[in-house]
């Protein structure tokens, strides 16, 4: 992103979108009424509000959103204020939004990127946490990556969505000889749900009838993958119960590019949707598309606004990411009007909102152990860690291989994250794969975490060393054993099967691009493979919407209940806490619960199922 760029005339005219963010009316009292939901001792259990409940509760008045459209139209600057009226959707041409804003692009000296100042009169601006959007050049990265920072060469090359590539393994592709069941046991769903014990909700007829499941993304997908992976794993293939939802660019400009060559977007949100839809195969999926590929806005905007949208249309009871706008480092930020501690701030407050109207929130950890950004040696994660959503880390299932000419066995389910089938390139480069853990670096330890044995301490091996020059990473021959103390929000807060060498299956086709003697030359691929990855594991977490079927309330914020039930005697949770577990960095905690390369551990939902029943039943 270049330091002092000013808008010329064209884009002074092309279309822009900003959004404005409130304050709530009482902030501690919405935190407190976002934990008192899923307090089965307080009034507020399970009383979840409708958009227009919370605006008139914690949002801002109608009449303060109408004065705040009235002086925008002032400069043909439309608004759109989203159910919950927390936010306000700006859009106008780059300069008529600019005038409205009082908008300055400063410059600032040193390694300090450049930032747009605003000004709005006082009636208005008291009431505004951050405006996020405003005054766009043309920015360096310009829409939301998945958890693994696919890179530019996706778009002109086929290539795995995992961060762990493929290696000459004998099931590097699935068995499509198998199908259905046998097919889905292997690579699917079925394998999961045995897995997790799922398996024991689906014996009683519950397969996420009645739920609808919200999916943010930034790319889109074809529909005859997904009839196509359907058909072969044995899923309804019925298309009627996907929805797309497309909250920037329009489906045509988004569908032209979907056409145009495949790209890491394009795989990240096609396995999101096999994943979800088999796993709660009676589950309508709503797929909100935030592709900002033509500059309307930037990541980080694109990203809100669809996680905004979907909470304002408050038509799913769980929603799920594997993408994020960016890492938590300021150097990697990259929207001019709004600080990453204001856009944290702001997507805590949404998230909020959606806890207090029921919607559960899961978001995958990342695949690079304690670095979502593997060129920086500092601890880093995907954004955003906010406390009000369940982050979902990785594992590696029991196996035996022959990889790289060696013979790997991983004899009981552990926490993912082996040098052992690393390539020397993928070590070298730091793309190991592990899964995301640690500290947050912008959101203090959540209530519901304080006092957990596990929390704020850790063990870790000093694993891989990163090259202070170079940025090329080596593996450690005598790793040093690290503990101690940390604080922030602990991440992440359950995991499940992640690694590649034990993933699942993926399909996906599209077109291969490539330049020959300056030409483009366009060829049609039609893939099987096997994929892993924390992009796995969130969208799995649709068995959600498969205990919510069988319930007349929904569950709503996890978090609270769940550090909850860890504590008790029939905890629904398998901690992994051996020392032989890693994500690259941090190791388990003998005896301790909570260890920050697998939070609470793996998931067993038919216990988890009657635990979150038994609170309901008991009020």
């Amino acid at each position: 992103m270049g330091h002092g760029l000013t808008a010329n005339a064209k884009s002074d005219n092309a279309p822009t979108i900003a959004n404005v963010v409130f304050k709530p009316t009482n902030e501690t009292n919405l935190t407190n009424y976002v934990y008192d939901t899923v307090d089965p001792s307080s009034q507020y259990f399970h009383h979840y509000l409708s958009p227009d409940e919370f605006a008139q509760k914690f949002g801002q008045s109608n009449r303060y959103v109408a004065a705040f459209k009235t002086y925008l139209k002032k400069y043909h600057v439309n608004a759109d204020v989203y159910g919950g009226n927390l936010s306000l959707k700006v859009s106008g041409t780059r300069n008529n939004v600019n005038r409205a804003f009082n908008a300055t692009y400063v410059t600032e000296k040193g390694t300090h990127k450049s930032r747009t100042t605003y000004k709005l009169p006082a009636h208005l601006s008291n009431h505004v946490l951050t405006v996020m959007g405003l005054y766009q050049s043309k920015p360096t990265v310009n829409k939301p990556v998945n958890r693994q920072s696919h890179s530019k060469k996706a778009l002109t090359q086929l290539r795995s969505s995992s961060v762990s590539s493929p290696t000459q393994t004998d099931d590097t592709k699935p068995d499509t000889t198998l199908s259905g069941d046998r097919f889905s046991k292997k690579y699917g769903a079925l394998k999961f749900a045995k897995q997790y014990q799922l398996t024991a909700l689906y014996d009683k007829g519950l397969k996420g009838q009645g739920q609808r499941i919200g999916i943010i993304s930034s790319g889109d997908f074809h529909n005859s993958d997904l009839t196509t992976y359907w058909k072969q794993a044995g899923v309804n293939n019925d298309l009627s119960h996907i929805h797309k939802i497309y909250t920037v660019d329009s489906r045509k400009d988004v569908q032209k590019r979907l056409d145009f060559a495949v790209n890491g977007a394009q795989i990240e949100a096609t396995l999101d949707v096999q994943a979800a839809s088999s796993v709660a195969p009676k589950a309508d999926i709503d797929f909100y598309i935030g592709d900002s590929t033509d500059d309307l806005t930037n990541a980080p905007t694109a990203h809100y606004m669809s996680f905004m949208q979907a909470i304002s249309d408050n038509i799913d009871q769980q929603l799920s990411t594997s993408f994020a706008p960016t890492a938590e480092v300021q150097s990697r930020w990259h929207d001019y009007s709004a600080t990453m501690a204001q856009y944290n701030h702001a997507f805590n407050l949404m998230l909020e909102q959606a806890a207090a109207q029921g919607i559960t929130v899961f978001r995958a950890s990342g695949d690079n152990g304690p670095r979502d950004d593997v060129t920086l040696a500092k601890e880093n994660h995907a954004f955003s860690t906010s406390p009000y959503q369940v982050i979902v880390g990785g594992t590696t299932l029991p196996y035996t291989k022959t990889i790289n000419h060696k013979v790997v066995t991983v004899a009981k389910e552990c926490a993912w994250g082996s040098n052992i089938t690393a390539t020397p390139a993928q070590i070298e480069a730091g793309k190991i794969g592990g899964s995301g853990g640690g500290f947050s670096a912008l959101n203090p330890t959540p209530r519901y975490q304080q006092g957990i044995s596990g929390v704020n301490t850790f063990r870790a091996i000093e694993l891989l060393k990163i090259q202070r020059k170079s940025h090329k990473y080596t593996i450690s021959k005598h790793p040093k054993i690290i503990t101690g103390i940390n604080n922030g929000r602990n991440l992440p807060d359950v995991a499940g099967n992640a690694d590649i060498q034990t993933g699942y299956a993926l399909y996906f086709s599209g077109n291969q691009v490539r330049f020959k003697q300056n030409k483009l030359h366009s060829v049609l691929k039609k893939v099987w493979m096997m994929d892993g990855g924390t992009s796995y594991t969130s969208p799995q977490m649709a068995a959600n919407a498969v205990m919510n079927s069988g319930r007349t309330t929904s569950i709503g914020f996890w978090n609270p209940q769940i550090y909850k039930f860890a504590q008790q005697a029939d905890s629904p949770f398998t901690v992994l806490d051996g020392t032989n577990n890693h994500n690259l960095y941090y190791t388990g905690q003998p005896g301790k619960l909570y260890n920050q390369a697998t939070g609470l551990g793996t998931i067993n939902f038919d216990k988890l199922s009657r635990k979150f029943d038994q609170e309901t039943n008991d009020k």
